[in-house]
């Protein structure tokens, strides 16, 4: 079987040094379509692992339709627990069929596919010889399987995937349009991240396919009756200082609520700078929010806690994971002012 490889990074970098052709530019939608097609046979019982997000879950499900009549079976996997509301909406609701990788033999499959990730991205990943891989996200390295197609320019890997049913003269169900129309406003935060041309074709072909007001609830599920306590914590926590906003609220029961309130403040007029802060299994976690004008939330994230642990970014938005015992507090808890007097040490 002839190996395709399909990824714009290394294509550039084959184009540097031999002035070879630009196989991103010359391959179309239909070829790339016949020669994923050219990896399966009629009975393979296929794997399809992803780390469920929505853009993972609606890739899945259009490979899935994809190899429809095409192979004897095909399985979504995921190692991930799904905990955000939002995507336990989106998988409820559009009934998607999903197992947990802790509970599938690798091995019992013939054909293993990897969407919206790379095997360098998890472990359990690393150990499974993928015969495809689809993603969008910067190309690591060389991948040893037969099909690979990454277009790391792309905004949402859902995009890949629409472009593929087109090219089949597949029409996507009301279910598989839904799912795919939510993933790229996801991934592209309604066209705010980056994005090309494509992602937005895309997303006119799927806007009267799709049940937008399904996609409106997906939206809106972000909340559980529990965590509403949280804000009167956050806001009884609150402290302002030269258009900063910053709140502690000690332990919590998932990050996510972090970001349901980061992104609440962010809201608020004549406010630069939202730092919301909370304990989960051991670890600090930051949310950092700002208009990403003339600032980096990363960047800001990276010089606080970029030493003792993860922290990084986008410029608009931006996340650090610390472990307590890194932050040397010996009997002292972190509260808001503590949040505060680190950010301010790091801030212009």
């Amino acid at each position: 079987m002839q190996r395709f490889y399909y990824a714009a990074e290394l294509c550039m970098a084959r184009k540097k040094r031999n002035h070879g052709c630009h196989l991103a530019a010359r391959t179309s939608a239909k070829e790339r379509l016949e020669r994923l097609w050219e990896v399966f046979e009629k009975e393979d019982n296929v794997l399809v692992c992803i780390n469920a997000d929505p853009d993972a879950l609606a890739c899945a499900l259009a490979i899935k339709r994809l190899l429809r009549y095409r192979v004897k079976s095909v399985i979504i996997a995921h190692p991930n627990e799904i905990r955000r509301l939002n995507n336990v909406a989106m998988v409820e609701r559009l009934k998607i069929p999903l197992a947990r990788m802790g509970n599938v033999k690798v091995n019992d499959f013939s054909k293993k596919v990897l969407v919206d990730s790379q095997p360098t991205h998890l472990p359990v990943f690393e150990r499974i010889a993928f015969d495809a891989i689809i993603d969008h996200h910067p190309l690591k390295c060389s991948y040893e399987s037969s099909f690979v197609d990454i277009r790391p320019q792309y905004g949402s890997c859902s995009t890949m995937l629409v472009e593929y049913l087109r090219a089949a003269n597949m029409k996507p169900s009301a279910a598989l349009a839904t799912a795919l129309f939510y993933a790229i406003k996801v991934d592209t935060q309604d066209f705010s991240k980056q994005s090309v041309l494509a992602d937005g074709i895309s997303f006119r072909y799927l806007f009267n396919l799709a049940n937008r007001n399904l996609v409106k609830k997906f939206e809106l599920t972000d909340l559980r009756r529990s965590e509403l306590k949280y804000f009167t914590l956050a806001l009884n926590e609150l402290k302002y200082s030269k258009g900063r906003y910053y709140s502690h609220l000690g332990n919590v029961r998932s990050p996510d609520i972090l970001v349901n309130i980061a992104d609440f403040l962010n809201h608020v007029d004549k406010i630069d700078w939202v730092l919301v802060s909370g304990i989960h299994k051991g670890k600090l976690v930051v949310i950092f929010r700002c208009d990403g004008y003339r600032k980096s939330a990363g960047k800001l994230a990276e010089r606080i806690f970029g030493a003792v642990g993860s922290a990084g970014g986008h410029k608009e938005a931006a996340r650090a994971e610390v472990p307590l015992e890194n932050l040397e507090l010996g009997d002292k808890e972190f509260t808001t002012r503590t949040l505060k007097r680190l950010a301010t040490r790091h801030m212009k």
